[in-house]
């Protein structure tokens, strides 16, 4: 009988990907472009139509690398997960939220272990890639796997975690050369790891253990955190001082040692960094530990809207209008530009702010057609026109996509709030961050 490192020799493995979002389709897609046999699980059936369809939902997967998958006709997706007992590698990419009090939502993650150990044959290896607190894949995972499979691991099946790495937008950076952490529970866990997830990637960084490569992972994003978290209070004081924080910045990165710089901006959105430190704090305090600093810098970004939400109000009132009654149009509205993710983003929490002092909302958004805030307000993108500007109060640029001439949009304003340095003159209805 072939072991799974027999099947990875002669490419007849057949891997599994639980989750099909941002970090599981360009992963499964990696695989597949490569002619390894690869099986999509989601209970989304439109998703599943898609694929089966032959149809591209995510931005970041290149058309090349699409048609290249589609030509080799070796990607299949489905919400049947009893077909996991035919796969030899399976790879959890489900959501990690938190609840209504914050804290880690562990139900995917657990719904996709009780599934897997359910389904899995014997000499299966499991890889968790769903960011989370440290000791998730040892406390969490594996006793559901050995509960539900009736198997141990190290004999029956393999466990190991590996960090997912997606930059949503990011074009120098995919799947395919972004390097791998991966951090298993044995040895021999660890060299299956590393066959087949060479398969999809070119670099494969082992670990001593899950922990670590968990710990990797939130390390990565709370380093982003924390610096975001100072660049945003400098540029608040900086405001209040006359000083360009732009030009601060732009002036400080010309020294070539000891500084990276990180740009202002109205809050911090995406799925990974606006959540891991709850994460962090979760796990941190089992070990009855306090995350000062950490707590600190996740404070200052919580803010970040709601003083967005005050510099609108005090621009407007500077051209002496009140924000009650006042039409917002708002720019952009995904969490970082030239993409069509808005989760997290603070453009909706501004939103909602500015809608509860009175003011009337628009936005426009030319990778997001509709969304909901966090307070349940529904919008539609409105169509971008000389009209719809003149018409409006303030315009908020909240995300500056590429697609925007700001030129135009000036030209076209009664009053620019600009959270993200779009405008690059001065100008007496011009407001910035």
């Amino acid at each position: 009988m072939k072991t799974i490192l027999d099947k990875i020799s002669d490419n007849s493995i057949q891997v599994g990907i639980v989750g099909l979002g941002y970090v599981g389709l360009p992963l499964a897609v990696s695989f597949a472009s490569a002619g390894v046999s690869v099986i999509g699980f989601d209970p989304s059936s439109s998703k599943i139509a898609k694929i089966n369809a032959g149809e591209n939902y995510i931005s970041d997967i290149t058309d090349d690398l699409w048609q290249e998958t589609i030509k080799h006709k070796t990607l299949q997706a489905t919400s049947d997960f009893s077909l996991l007992s035919g796969c030899d590698a399976i790879l959890i990419c489900v959501p990690t939220p938190l609840d209504p009090y914050h804290k880690p939502d562990m139900s995917f993650i657990e719904a996709a272990s009780n599934a897997i150990g359910k389904y899995m044959k014997a000499g299966t290896f499991v890889c968790l890639e769903s960011t989370t607190y440290p000791t998730t894949t040892e406390d969490v995972v594996l006793p559901i796997l050995e509960r539900e499979s009736g198997m141990k691991q190290g004999t029956g099946f393999w466990l190991a975690f590996s960090p997912e790495r997606v930059d949503p937008g990011n074009k120098t950076y995919f799947t395919r050369n972004t390097p791998k952490v991966l951090g298993a529970l044995d040895e021999k866990g660890l060299t299956i790891g590393q066959a087949i997830y060479k398969l999809a990637v070119d670099e494969i960084y082992p670990v001593s253990s899950p922990r670590v490569a968990e710990m990797v992972k939130i390390l990565e994003n709370t380093y982003r955190l924390v610096n975001i978290s100072l660049i945003n209070e400098m540029a608040l004081l900086c405001g209040k001082m006359g000083i360009d924080i732009w030009e601060v910045i732009d002036a400080a990165k010309t020294k070539p040692y000891g500084f990276q710089p990180f740009y202002p901006g109205p809050g911090i959105g995406g799925h990974c960094i606006p959540l891991d430190p709850f994460y962090l704090e979760y796990i941190a305090k089992k070990f009855n530990f306090d995350l000062s600093m950490i707590n600190t810098a996740g404070h200052i970004n919580m803010m970040m809207p709601h003083r967005m939400t005050l510099k609108i109000s005090s621009a407007l009132n500077k051209h002496k209008k009140s924000i009650n009654g006042s039409r917002i149009l708002f720019m952009g509205v995904a969490y970082k530009p030239d993409i069509d993710d808005e989760r997290e983003s603070p453009a909706l929490k501004i939103m909602d702010e500015v809608a509860q002092k009175g003011a009337i909302i628009y936005y426009h958004d030319p990778f997001i057609d509709e969304l909901s805030t966090p307070l349940n307000r529904k919008f539609k993108s409105e169509e971008l026109t000389a009209g719809l500007l003149q018409k409006s109060d303030c315009v908020v640029i909240a995300t500056n996509h590429s697609a925007f001439d700001v030129d135009w949009i000036l030209t076209n304003s009664q009053l620019v709030v600009d959270l993200r340095n779009a405008v690059k003159i001065s100008s007496n209805k011009v407001y910035k961050l």
